[in-house]
């Protein structure tokens, strides 16, 4: 209650100076003859009726030049402070005011469409936004809303053809967005089985951003899918290109594609070079692999050693673990298994997915951040963090 009359009580008093001042252009008319209103919201107010108070303070102030933006202020306030439909009721108010200027309509406008849109009423705000368009008043930030309703409807097409139009008005390039609009629609079209589609729009989505590490993991499965392991292949080497952070989504099909080409002496070449390149965790958890098949459980447990003294990483140390429990050469197995469990443990706990945008944490690759609402900006957990 108190801070809502701390809200209101800057309307209050705007109220009374709107009441006083027009009164005192006729000397005859006294204040109190002009504003038993002004009393009675502040009565309701104290008496903790705000929804009556709002409604007598509304009243007085009638709309013109000089309380415009009062309304505009109070109506935005409450849809900050999560209290919508006051909000609605506000900007509606000022809406269907026959004095308002064009500029005040359309700002009116943007307003009461922000309110719908807080309140999930996406149909309305989407009307709103697109009377602003045919208007030409407030695009940008009319064009900005509809792209934020069409992504949580999931209208990909329509997502394309409002990046382009923000990209064309304001310079600012919206390709690494767009690029995963495709890969929406490839998405969609790879669960409808239609890989002929997938692969076009996934082509499209490469045009787009050349960067798309999304698009390219997506046309390699379904390259693999199509019996095409020389090109997924191909392709899947690229995301090292891209941005090695994502090497780790990548090397399970690589591997999988060498071995299905059943030349492993090439992909222990190649796993050597890129563990020169990049000593990620997962690149050393191949290797570790390739080791314990060739030369068994101990010398991979050597070469983890080795790295876990520069790198000290939970997934090493977890694999290591598991390594020594297997190969039986020692008599610390119940010590072992107790770290192996904690280990383990932690391991369940901890995110593995960082976003560079805003720090939000996951512990599955999102490619639009649920937080900051970026793309691409979610990546694989490098460091040695457990937070």
């Amino acid at each position: 209650m108190m801070e809502l009359l701390w809200l209101l009580l800057p309307v209050a008093a705007a109220s009374g100076w709107v009441a006083a001042k027009r009164s005192s252009a006729n000397r005859t008319v006294t204040v109190t003859d002009r504003t038993p209103g002004y009393f009675s919201g502040l009565n309701y107010l104290l008496n903790e009726q705000p929804d009556k108070a709002i409604d007598v303070f509304i009243k007085m102030l009638e709309v013109d030049s000089e309380t415009v933006e009062t309304h505009l202020a109070l109506g935005n306030l409450f849809r900050r402070r999560g209290e919508v439909d006051r909000a609605i009721r506000i900007h509606q108010n000022l809406i269907a005011r026959p004095t308002l200027s064009r500029d005040q309509r359309a700002q009116a406008l943007l307003e009461l469409g922000q309110d719908y849109m807080k309140a999930g009423l996406f149909d309305r705000a989407e009307s709103l936004f697109s009377e602003l368009g045919e208007m030409n008043m407030f695009q940008s930030q009319a064009l900005e809303n509809l792209l934020t309703i069409y992504q949580q409807e999931k209208d990909w097409d329509k997502c394309l053809q409002v990046a382009r139009r923000l990209g064309q008005r304001t310079g600012v390039s919206r390709r690494r967005a767009c690029a995963h609009y495709y890969c929406e629609l490839a998405e969609e079209a790879r669960t409808r089985k239609d890989l002929v589609k997938a692969s076009q729009l996934l082509k499209k989505a490469r045009l787009s951003d050349d960067e798309c590490v999304r698009a390219t993991l997506l046309q390699g499965r379904i390259e693999m899918l199509g019996g095409a392991t020389k090109n997924a292949l191909r392709l899947l080497k690229q995301v090292e290109r891209q941005d090695p952070e994502y090497l780790s989504e990548a090397l399970p099909s690589i591997i999988e594609c060498y071995r299905l080409l059943g030349d492993r002496e090439e992909l222990t070449r190649y796993l050597e070079k890129l563990y020169q390149r990049h000593p990620l965790v997962s690149v050393a958890l191949a290797m570790a692999e390739l080791i314990r098949e060739s030369d068994g459980d101990e010398a991979a447990v050597r070469f983890l050693g080795d790295y876990l003294h520069s790198h000290p990483y939970l997934e090493g140390l977890e694999r290591m673990l598991s390594l020594m429990l297997q190969s039986g050469s020692t008599d610390s197995r119940e010590s072992l298994t107790i770290q192996q469990r904690i280990v383990e443990k932690m391991l369940e706990s901890r995110a593995a997915y960082l976003c560079s945008s805003c720090g939000f944490t996951a512990k599955t690759l999102h490619w639009q951040c649920p937080s900051c609402k970026s793309w691409g900006s979610i990546k694989p957990r490098q460091e040695f963090d457990e937070t």
